[in-house]
């Protein structure tokens, strides 16, 4: 154990007040200000006076926020985040914010609302910005852009085709942002909106952007609403998603992915098994592997999730199947049975291989059985009346046998 004296006439450092926090200020035109925040105090009061220290009236209207990339407001609840040397920003406070974007998205001037709705876009990331925008019924206003957009400036497409798409794709990303925070439910949406969406998966498909955020949005709709998957299983199709596998942007194909997988998680039970069929009859398995697996890229972890859950939907219309125990008295099923050991022995049969006594054949059916490594070989159809693996193993069995059949007699010798 060691002494520390310390010198007459030299004090100890304390260290500062925990709830003292030291944080520069800036605010456009003027040289930051360095102080010490004091989180036992209301918000207002330390406004008002980063407020008084710049002269400027009217405090109510003025709002901290971080100065980094994320632009996040200051509020009660997140004031606890703010970390010494932490680089603060006096700015409108979100309410004023929120009613001068409401009303420049709206501007008839092409440059000013392109700027508004990139604004939007950005600060709609922040919960304290999107509730006072969702207040004044913002997500309507920008529903009713996308429903009436394209037509109202259908004869600027071919002069301003750029502009159009950064303000298409400004607006949906704005559009994502704020129905991420779960304020507004999905059920409040229009059939033509829908439609509008879907319509952007097929027209846009060369726009990353557009198409990106339309994917989104088609799979948040599904996954969030059983009435909105209905509308948009009726407007988007297999066919239609599949192109944007066969492309090089991996982005566009996990959400590509995440919509066929929310289709698939959201269909009733009837419905899986055809869309499985569909799913296989448009080749996804193999497009998957071609464009996706193995591409001359590494899968990021949103693309192994999403094919995962692909996986799980897909293994979880076999369980049926597996639960189901064969019924040795079903003729049909002891058929494949048959068909099994005729697949894997015929070739080594006797030429009429129906002669002989009846004992005979039992005895010669029973050595196959036992070659083929059923436990039960006089009565082979019983070992399938384990669950798991019940008819499923019968299933593969068959498959492999008819698919597979030079393999299948390798594995058999």
């Amino acid at each position: 154990c060691s002494v520390v004296l310390v010198p007459k006439n030299r004090s100890v450092a304390m260290p500062p007040p925990a709830d003292i926090v030291k944080v520069a200020i800036e605010w456009p035109g003027a040289f930051p200000k360095l102080m010490e925040i004091d989180q036992k105090k209301p918000l207002s009061s330390i406004i008002k006076e980063v407020c008084d220290g710049w002269s400027l009236a009217n405090h109510d209207q003025f709002a901290l926020q971080h100065a980094d990339s994320s632009n996040f407001y200051i509020t009660e609840k997140n004031r606890n985040e703010i970390k010494n040397g932490a680089i603060l920003r006096l700015t409108t406070s979100p309410a004023q914010n929120a009613q001068q974007l409401h009303e420049r998205i709206q501007s008839s001037s092409m440059d000013a609302k392109l700027e508004a709705l990139k604004d939007l876009a950005n600060y709609s990331r922040d919960v304290t910005f999107a509730q006072e925008f969702i207040n004044l019924d913002g997500i309507s206003l920008i529903t009713q852009m996308v429903e009436s957009g394209t037509e109202r400036y259908q004869k600027l497409q071919k002069i301003m085709k750029p502009c159009f798409g950064d303000m298409l794709s400004f607006t949906l990303t704005a559009f994502v942002e704020l129905m991420d925070h779960g304020i507004v439910s999905w059920d409040t949406f229009s059939v033509a909106f829908i439609k509008k969406i879907a319509s952007y998966v097929n027209k846009f498909a060369s726009d990353i952007s557009i198409l990106q955020r339309s994917l989104a949005i088609l799979e948040s709709m599904v996954l969030n609403s059983h009435d909105l998957y209905q509308k948009v299983a009726q407007e988007i199709t297999i066919g239609q998603l599949i192109p944007h596998l066969q492309g090089t942007d991996q982005e566009i194909q996990t959400y590509t992915i995440a919509v066929i997988n929310a289709l698939f998680l959201k269909a009733p039970d009837d419905k899986r098994q055809e869309m499985a069929n569909i799913l296989a009859q448009k080749q996804l398995r193999s497009i998957i592997l071609t464009h996706v697996i193995r591409a001359q890229r590494a899968i990021n972890n949103e693309m192994a999730h999403q094919l995962y859950v692909l996986q799980v939907l897909t293994f979880n219309l076999l369980e049926d199947r597996m639960m189901t125990k064969m019924d040795p008295q079903d003729q049909a099923q002891r058929d494949i049975i048959f068909e099994l050991r005729r697949i894997a022995f015929d070739a080594e049969s006797e030429p009429n291989n129906s002669s002989g006594s009846m004992e005979k054949r039992k005895s010669m059916y029973t050595r196959d059985y036992k070659k083929l490594g059923f436990i039960n070989h006089v009565n082979p159809a019983m070992d399938f009346t384990q669950t798991p693996p019940g008819m499923l193993a019968l299933d593969n069995m068959l498959y492999f046998a008819k698919h597979h059949q030079d393999a299948y007699i390798r594995v058999r010798l």
